[in-house]
């Protein structure tokens, strides 16, 4: 849309950016560029001059139409819930009010920062409704992820979607109350963004040399089964044009409960916000695409009336809360174990084998110091099993690095391996990094620029080199890709960024391998933080302990 207003002596002109405007724009006298409201302001003692660009370049004035109250935007606050849902754990005060607004909705974004729990809301919400058979939409790095929160916090059982049950899928399934095989039973289907053609799409007759369409997408009838859609970083759909974002509209078409969760729901624009709207079967509500587009994407930055438009959203169908907004209800640290599906898993099993023939000589070594000599071998090669776990994580850890840094908040990555910092460090080479060659004018440069700098989102930490000594406080988001051998070494490390100046609370995620080490390691050390030895700093006794209970796990399955 292009219009000119006239305010505060000033005309206003407004038009998305055309780089033949604003070359016209820059040459009325007096044009000043207006970064607030996204708009060229001219004195008005030049009218003459644009409305002679008016007339050539078909803008129209309109009136400002002073005296008129500005309409109020107070969004109103969320419901109380005032249902009981079966869960195993309780929600927050304010996770409970997103699900009562949910409940109360049905097809909306849930926008809350990340590290606000999201996926128990969405849970706890399809759960409430008894919405079953539901299905997760994801990130392929979150599927085991959604699949464990799934079993956290509910009885209903989650099947991953997967090349093994890509015909058989749907007899695990409830149909009208009945099941097709009762002892399979299941009520949450998860799978990700890249399999939906391969699980739901039946074929794509799209005409040659023609866009796609929806409706060229001819869907499996199987996609009737689901009740509810569950839609994990719903702004992988905002591109219309996708083939991705028609996948997960077709599917969620006709639904009455979909919950898209996204913590950057609006990515660059309100633009982005049209596919997620269309796809939850909101866009109507805020006046279709046409008024959306002219009404809410007018202006040389393709934002405008924002007020009005989360005003909007807020009463139809989105709700977001920032950590500041709830923090009351938060505790200080928040854990969060994130399963990962290695891609090293046939060079892990090789190095479990041989692990296991030293496990033999040690459980059956008689001389204590053969038996000392044979514990040192096997600790190098549980050594070289962290190694290859850690190595395995790493396309997860990097999908899950780009969505916080999306979401525009920074991290703070811990690591141990050296490959690892480097894999890292080439992944993402705008990242400042405390390792342990780093002299301390090093040091102490990228912690200033980590800490002030709003551009730099990410710092990628050795555990050994940054877990005393530095504040991280620009951050509350903590990962770590491998896991130290003591507990205190791991809560030094969450306290660079847990400590006075911290104004949120700390989510610290911890990325295990599924069915590796990493999760016998992470148990045997949750366990060990509450023991005195810990309290008291008796380093060397619990890393002892820790290592010796991995030992045993190991020999026991022998």
């Amino acid at each position: 849309m292009q219009k000119i207003l006239e305010k505060d002596g000033y005309l206003w002109i407004i038009f998305n950016y055309r780089p033949h405007l604003v070359n016209a724009v820059k040459n009325i006298p007096g044009r000043r560029w207006d970064p607030t409201r996204k708009a060229w302001k001219v004195p008005v003692s030049n009218r003459r001059r644009v409305e002679a660009f008016a007339s050539q370049y078909g803008f129209r004035f309109q009136e400002d139409r002073p005296g008129v109250p500005e309409r109020d935007y107070t969004i109103p606050p969320l419901p109380e819930l005032n249902v009981d849902i079966p869960l195993k754990m309780k929600l927050f005060p304010y996770q409970a009010k997103g699900v009562a607004y949910a409940l109360q909705k049905k097809r909306l974004i849930i926008g809350d920062q990340p590290g606000l729990g999201k996926t128990a809301q969405a849970i706890a919400t399809v759960a409430a409704s008894n919405a079953f058979p539901c299905l997760v939409i994801c990130p392929a790095s979150l599927k085991l992820n959604w699949q464990r929160e799934w079993h956290m916090w509910t009885d209903r059982k989650a099947l991953l979607l997967s090349n093994k049950n890509k015909d058989t899928w749907p007899m695990f399934a409830k149909s009208d109350g009945n099941l097709f095989q009762k002892a399979a039973m299941a009520d949450v289907f998860i799978t990700n963004y890249e399999s939906l053609k391969k699980f739901f799409v039946a074929r794509i007759d799209k005409p040659e040399g023609k866009p796609l369409r929806i409706n060229h997408i001819k869907f499996k009838s199987t996609i009737k089964i689901f009740k509810s859609i569950i839609i994990d970083e719903s702004h992988r759909c905002k591109e219309l044009k996708t083939q991705q974002t028609k996948f997960v509209k077709g599917i969620c078409d006709d639904k009455d409960m979909i919950l898209a969760l996204t913590g950057t729901p609006v990515v660059n624009k309100p633009r982005d916000l049209i596919s997620q709207l269309g796809i939850i079967g909101q866009l109507q509500n805020l006046g279709g695409y046409k008024n959306f587009i002219d009404h809410y994407c007018e202006g040389y930055n393709g934002a405008a009336n924002l007020k009005e438009l989360n005003y909007n959203l807020s009463v139809n169908c989105f709700y977001r809360r920032d950590k500041s907004e709830v923090l009351k209800d938060l505790p200080a640290k928040m854990r969060q174990v994130v399963l990962c599906d290695i891609s090293t898993k046939k060079e892990y099993k090789d190095a479990l084998a041989d692990l296991e023939i030293y496990l033999k000589k040690y459980k059956h070594a008689t001389d204590e110091q053969v038996a000392r000599s044979l514990r040192g071998e096997v600790m190098v090669k549980i050594g070289v099993l962290k190694n290859i776990s850690a190595r395995g994580k790493l396309n997860d850890v990097v999908e899950y690095v780009n969505d916080v840094m999306d979401s525009g908040e920074k991290l703070v990555l811990f690591t141990h391996l050296r490959d690892v910092q480097k894999n890292l460090k080439a992944q993402f080479p705008e990242a400042v990094t405390i390792w342990g060659e780093d002299d301390g004018p090093t040091r102490q440069r990228n912690v200033d620029q980590f800490q002030k700098n709003p551009n730099v989102k990410l710092i990628i930490c050795s555990i050994k080199a940054a877990g005393v000594g530095i504040t991280l406080t620009a951050s509350s988001r903590v990962a770590f890709v491998e896991l130290p051998w003591h507990p205190a070494d791991s809560e030094q490390c969450e306290d660079r960024c847990h400590r006075i100046g911290q104004k949120d609370s700390v989510q610290c995620t911890y990325f295990l391998g599924k069915n590796t080490i990493d999760e016998w390691i992470y148990k045997i050390i949750d366990e060990k933080r509450s023991i005195a030895d810990t309290i008291t700093g008796a380093k060397d006794k619990v890393k002892e302990s820790v290592m010796d209970g991995v030992i045993n796990l190991f020999a026991q399955k022998i």
